[in-house]
């Protein structure tokens, strides 16, 4: 019990990421930048844009600090934010795996799976049972939640790994592949951007789903103040505004 103590007693003591960000007037964003509407980064471009970017900087503003994103790749998350971030925002999906090694923030968005086709082939995929036959071609982009969700649930299709989730739609599209599973918000945004392409009962998904922003673990003085301001975003409208303007 002493050593317990003792050990919580050291916890207390060590500084939150708060009080670091604070004095160093930077805010370390780790985001993926390939996963429309949340986080998007054009080839050739310099800047991220989408609706986690807009939150990011958000954030960044109300601590006086600048937001610096650090580019990460699905596969390699969780291993990116420990050693160079304050904090990850990039659609993330809410894991029990990924809450075993970080804190999230709370929920900012209801988001299940949910299937983009062509158009033609809509009442074909109606289903997970329906996507799940041999014959399917199921495109996924490698290392997060949509392949997992792909190995777990659509495992006698054709799984097809597609590295770029920025253009991984034209798969689709041009005939390569049958069917995408992702979260209902990006297939929304992709139909629109990709004429012949549609999303698959997006309000009523697969798969419940969550998202949140992830925290370093155990940092309970920083995570009280992101929830604080993502309340206050939400009860202001900017999180709407922000929302609102990156799904066109």
């Amino acid at each position: 019990m002493l050593a317990l103590a003792a050990t919580q007693a050291l916890a207390a003591d060590e500084p939150s990421r708060l009080d670091q960000v604070i004095e160093r007037k930077v805010l370390n964003i780790c985001t993926t930048g390939d996963y429309r509407p949340f986080s998007y980064r054009p080839d050739g471009a310099n800047d991220f844009v989408g609706i986690d970017i807009d939150l990011g900087r958000s954030l960044a503003k109300s601590l006086d600090a600048e937001a610096v994103f650090i580019q990460t790749k699905w596969s390699n998350l969780l291993a990116d934010f420990k050693a160079k971030c304050d904090v990850a925002m990039s659609g993330i999906s809410v894991t029990l795996p990924r809450q075993r090694e970080a804190f999230f923030s709370d929920m900012y968005l209801v988001n299940g799976k949910a299937p983009i086709v062509r158009c033609d082939d809509v009442s074909k995929y109606q289903t997970t049972e329906a996507i799940n036959q041999p014959a399917t071609r199921v495109v996924v982009n490698p290392g997060g939640t949509n392949e997992k969700f792909a190995r777990a649930n659509l495992a006698k299709a054709q799984i097809q790994l597609f590295p770029d989730n920025r253009v991984i739609w034209q798969e689709i599209a041009q005939g390569r592949a049958d069917v995408m599973v992702a979260e209902s918000v990006e297939v929304k945004l992709q139909q629109t951007l990709h004429p012949g392409l549609c999303a698959v009962n997006p309000d009523q998904p697969l798969q419940y789903g969550e998202m949140g922003f992830l925290l370093p673990r155990g940092d309970t003085v920083f995570k009280a103040y992101v929830d604080q301001w993502l309340h206050l975003a939400k009860a202001s409208g900017e999180f709407d505004r922000i929302f609102n303007a990156n799904m066109k």
